[in-house]
């Protein structure tokens, strides 16, 4: 149900990263400036009020309503965009696994070529140190509001449990763990195979290298805010300056996007970008698609006589049915909801069930010989331990202190504020506005 949940409304990403790669043959791109008025008398309000990029996201391609509450009609664009995206999640489906394995060695590594030409061009940017320093510096507690004070206590942010959810978020998101996709591709593997304990233990160094890459990359684009946003820092922190940055969902479409207006020959690295993004989500939602469908397989769900084909168009169709939430003028809210609560306590509970049904419900020993059957090793003292304390101890820790958290706090989820400066993005507020402009604004 996870991987279903997760997939419905990971493809709605994909679906906007179709949408702007369909805009990227523009000249001049569509988000380097505003658009005029009805009257053509002058540059549209809203915009002006806001920047660009941020515009043309949240206007031109969400429409997006002032609350969660007024959901809005139907955005065609996105509706034939997300059509679009399922065809092609489909059509990879079509052969199953053999035609998924194909695709991969295209989505797994091309991204990696872009990545590393848009890292070539972020650190001759202005501001990529600023960027670099601001990515390795610890956090500290301060007040919103670029004309408050800082208190100058390092590494508060640390006490805050939903850091350490969203963090587990990340790892999970990653490796694909307690989705059901690894599981489902591992039924795929020979019994006896040599290669599958050293691959698994391998994995989160790959994981954590490719991470901290686009982590270099996006903190670099982050910065020149004095160059970019017009902001005088002699009376605006940096770090206050980027906390209240492009982040979430929205980061890819606002930040990177400005990013690209400033590369020569933008179209070409704008559509390079975007394929970049599209072989990336493509390639996760492998996993959650095999996520759904080899479990209704194997449990013997369906007739034997339904074809693949067929099975895998009714999940694709039934998900696309679903998405459609998202092509609302309040769709955006709904990915950020499903975004915060689908893919992180939900992954909890499952991961914390999961490792304890092994380690304590089969039992170590046995687990151990048979990793030993198939690989001709067993399990270190350090996997053991890990598997039967510190794991499930770290996950029970972080899901207790993060509901006890959420009991105590107010309902909130994100909307945008076009006042708010050139900085302004989601920022979670309980209803459509928030005291984070400057206090002689107020």
């Amino acid at each position: 149900m996870v991987s279903f949940l997760v997939g419905i409304f990971y493809n709605t990403i994909l679906a906007w990263v179709l949408w702007y790669f369909f805009h990227s043959f523009q000249n001049p791109l569509p988000w380097s400036q505003c658009p005029l008025n009805e009257n053509l008398t002058g540059y549209n309000v809203e915009c002006v009020k806001s920047t660009p990029s941020n515009y043309f996201w949240y206007r031109e391609t969400l429409n997006i309503t002032p609350d969660i509450e007024i959901s809005g009609s139907l955005n065609w664009w996105l509706v034939i965009c997300l059509a679009s995206a399922w065809s092609v999640v489909y059509i990879c489906f079509i052969k199953g696994i053999s035609s998924i394995g194909k695709v991969v060695y295209v989505t797994a590594t091309f991204p990696y070529l872009v990545l590393t030409i848009f890292l070539i061009r972020a650190l001759t940017l202005p501001g990529a140190i600023d960027g670099l320093v601001y990515l390795f510096t610890p956090d500290v507690s301060f007040t919103p509001g670029c004309y408050w004070m800082l208190d100058n206590e390092p590494l508060e942010v640390l006490k805050n449990p939903q850091v350490w959810l969203d963090a587990a978020t990340q790892i999970f998101f990653s490796l694909s763990l307690a989705f059901g996709g690894l599981i489902a591709f591992s039924s795929y593997n020979a019994e006896k195979n040599i290669l599958a304990l050293t691959n698994q233990f391998e994995l989160s160094e790959q994981n954590i290298t490719a991470d901290n890459y686009e982590s270099w990359l996006e903190y670099l684009n982050r910065t020149t805010p004095d160059v970019l946003a017009g902001v005088e820092l002699s009376s605006c922190n940096l770090q206050t300056f980027l906390d209240q940055s492009a982040s979430g969902t929205g980061l890819a479409f606002i930040v990177f996007t400005e990013a690209v207006i400033e590369m020569p020959g933008s179209q070409i690295w704008a559509i390079l970008f975007f394929v970049m993004l599209f072989s990336l989500g493509l390639s996760s939602m492998f996993g959650q698609i095999e996520g759904v469908l080899t479990p209704i397989k194997d449990l013997k769900l369906l007739p034997k006589w339904i074809p693949h084909e067929l099975i895998s168009g009714a999940i694709c169709l039934i998900s696309f049915l679903t998405a459609l939430i998202f092509t609302l003028g309040s769709g955006n809210y709904w990915v950020e909801v499903f975004n915060s609560y689908v893919g992180s306590v939900p992954l909890l509970i499952i991961a914390f069930f999961e490792i304890t049904a092994v380690a304590y419900g089969r039992g170590m020993k046995t687990f151990s010989e048979d990793i030993y059957f198939m690989t001709g090793k067993r399990p270190n003292i350090f996997w053991k331990a890990c598997w039967m304390v510190i794991s499930p101890v770290l996950l029970l820790v972080v899901l207790v202190a993060y509901v006890v958290i959420q009991a105590q706090k107010y309902p909130s989820y994100p909307t945008w504020n076009p006042a708010y400066g050139p900085g302004s993005d989601l920022g979670t507020e309980p209803a459509t506005y928030r005291s984070t402009t400057p206090p002689h604004e107020l």
